[in-house]
């Protein structure tokens, strides 16, 4: 494949410089004015300076873009980039709000190409052995009651996301949601009536099947550090990067018995890892539509990086208002656009109907416009059946039953 890379976000470069080490795929363009002359050169050789996007996205050698732009650029370059059918790699968080990964997840549908967010800390080896661990039974941990994590760092611990340095994100959603599930309810604390990103935050949460999960953002710590601990019924697991990531991590075990075993892991490169999910999904982007309950190990689809957007505005909004939040969740379709949509013509009509009778107190005629009012509305609600489903949900509905017949199959 042959990549483009806009902006110059870290987590950008280095999967850039993944891509050239590979020697599988090579980077032909770069749109950003900061980047050095060694940068390009780690690049591959063969990147160039384009200083416009609609010019990166003019050039039809460019098979696959890498968002990496500014916090305040970023939303509007992916949706670009989306529009441009180009497979899509981009930085998380996308914004500070879910609604442009909500419109990205349905132009990603219509286009069918692959869109897969930089989003790498479920994907360490330590925490897929430990998530292993815990969901097949084999370290007798007994069933899930507590998940605990905890994230020092030596500056700030929250990321910004978006324009808004207000309203900042959340690291370790999906590392949870590995682990326990969906989220059911989400409860924040902090020091002022708002998050910072510079500043001390306490969430814990129910899980919807099982299982409370608690999560301590600290920073300007002497040291980063970062532990994931699971406490079950019979049992608990520790994973520890004693130096933060991607430093060196050990994982420790305790049955009921009290007794122990650990396994330890060198530092580690999340990039390759990435780069091979990113492959893979552009192989099959249509298992990227399938709406998981429960992310699978080893991958990560944008569902996941939607899930952690509603997640941090679901924290954010505990902060502020101080009360426990519950979640409802639901897939990014057109067809729920399209109930929210009639839901506000309804309110407004309700209203329009009400001001009608008013006025008709002194002009009765008036009222037959009811009628006609009603009928508009009515009719649109015939589109939701006279507009036919999208063939792709019916080539989703193939694959999975091939899947099934395979495994069945596999069985005999």
């Amino acid at each position: 494949m042959r990549f483009a890379l806009l902006g110059n976000h870290p987590d950008g470069l280095c999967f850039a410089y993944a891509v050239a080490a590979s020697g599988r795929h090579e980077v032909l363009s770069v749109s950003s004015p900061s980047i050095s002359p060694e940068q390009l050169a780690l690049l591959g050789g063969k990147a160039a300076r384009v200083g416009d996007l609609e010019e990166v996205l003019a050039d039809p050698a460019i098979e696959s873009v890498i968002v990496a732009s500014g916090s305040a650029s970023r939303a509007a370059h992916l949706r670009r980039a989306l529009q441009s059918e180009r497979d899509v790699v981009c930085i998380h968080p996308l914004d500070w709000s879910p609604d442009p990964a909500y419109e990205a997840a349905m132009i990603r549908r219509d286009t069918g190409r692959a869109l897969l967010p930089l989003l790498h800390e479920a994907l360490h080896p330590g925490f897929l052995r430990l998530a292993a661990l815990h969901q097949s039974g084999e370290a007798r941990l007994g069933s899930l009651m507590l998940v605990e994590m905890e994230i020092h760092g030596r500056g700030a611990v929250l990321a910004v996301a978006g324009t808004r340095e207000d309203r900042p994100s959340l690291p370790g959603w999906h590392r949870l949601r590995t682990l326990g599930g969906e989220v059911a309810e989400v409860s924040a604390l902090a020091f002022a009536e708002g998050a910072a990103a510079d500043q001390p935050l306490l969430v814990v949460g129910r899980f919807e099947k099982c299982g409370m999960f608690q999560a301590q953002f600290l920073p300007h710590r002497p040291a980063p550090r970062v532990r994931i601990t699971i406490l079950g019924a019979e049992g608990q697991a520790e994973l520890l990067f004693p130096v933060g990531e991607p430093g060196p991590a050990f994982l420790t075990c305790y049955d009921h018995q009290g007794r122990s075993r650990e396994e330890y892991w060198d530092p580690w490169d999340p990039w390759p890892a990435l780069l091979s999910l990113f492959e893979k999904a552009v192989a099959r982007p249509a298992k990227q539509d399938a709406d998981k309950k429960t992310p699978a190990l080893g991958e990560v689809t944008w569902q996941d990086a939607v899930r952690c957007l509603e997640l941090d505005a679901a924290a954010r909004r505990s902060v502020e208002k101080r009360r426990v939040g519950g979640m409802e969740y639901q897939e990014a379709s057109e067809e729920v656009g399209f109930k929210g949509t009639m839901t506000l013509v309804g309110c407004g009509l309700i209203w329009l109907i009400l001001t009608i009778l008013f006025v008709s107190l002194w002009f009765p005629m008036i009222r037959w416009a009811i009628i006609p009012v009603l009928t508009i509305f009515l009719a649109l609600q015939l589109f939701r059946w006279i507009i036919p489903r999208g063939a792709k949900q019916n080539e989703r509905t193939k694959e999975e039953l091939e899947v099934e017949h395979k495994g069945a199959e596999a069985q005999r």
